[in-house]
């Protein structure tokens, strides 16, 4: 967390508040806590921080604008390949001004995926692990690009066919899931249910046959964990 990093974030809440004042604010940097029990921005500067350490060039900015759980619109924009992708509830999914679709592929073996490791948790690294290596073998490979948010982005306009991940916040997918499931594809949490944006647990596919595909090789090892 830098001094950078909590300035933007400053500005971004500023300009957002401008355009609803009534909305309260989920932030990454934590530069308000003023959080609404209905309307909120979710916003993170930014997301793949440890690549731009590193000087890979995969970052973003991602905002997302939801009514308690519901997503209501979402902007994420890649500031290396300068895409933005956006999406509002009920009007289709778009980068840079053209509309994006998820992949046509339906079936796991033929299918990239995408996922991340948990920063503070690594109490179920094993597991996950294990869940890792179950679909590098049954998929067409998997990826591990340092931002949840650009992920989901790709699978909403086809370059990857799922995303998976646990313990992430809601300000990393606010936008992805709207864009995802406006993109055509479907969003649910490790159990196929729909607490993923404040539940920490997201898959994210685009077609029915992957998401039950990758929900059956997680639970078969995530479930005795519980």
């Amino acid at each position: 967390m830098s001094y950078a990093d909590k300035e933007a974030e400053k500005l971004l809440v500023q300009g957002l508040r401008q355009i609803l004042p009534e909305a309260g604010f989920i932030t990454e940097e934590q530069t308000t806590t003023d959080r609404s029990d209905t309307l909120n921005w979710t916003t993170t500067l930014f997301d793949g921080t440890t690549n731009f350490i590193h000087g890979l060039p995969i970052l973003c900015i991602s905002v997302g604008f939801a009514h308690k759980e519901y997503v209501l619109a979402g902007v994420i924009q890649e500031l290396n390949l300068n895409e933005c992708f956006y999406a509002w509830k009920d009007g289709g999914a778009y980068c840079n001004g053209q509309p994006i679709k998820v992949s046509k592929t339906i079936r796991l073996e033929e299918s990239l995926i995408a996922t991340g490791f948990p920063y503070a948790d690594s109490g179920k690294m094993d597991i996950y692990l294990a869940i890792l290596r179950e679909l590098l073998l049954r998929s067409h490979g998997l990826r591990r690009l340092g931002s949840a948010a650009i992920d989901l982005a790709y699978v909403a306009c086809g370059r990857f066919e799922a995303f998976y991940e646990y313990n992430l916040n809601s300000w990393d997918m606010s936008a992805g899931v709207l864009l995802v499931q406006e993109a055509g594809g479907m969003v649910t949490d490790f159990k196929g249910g729909n607490t993923y944006l404040f539940g920490g647990q997201i898959i994210a596919s685009a077609a029915e046959p992957i998401q039950q595909g990758i929900l059956e090789v997680i639970n078969r090892h995530w479930q005795p964990m519980k």
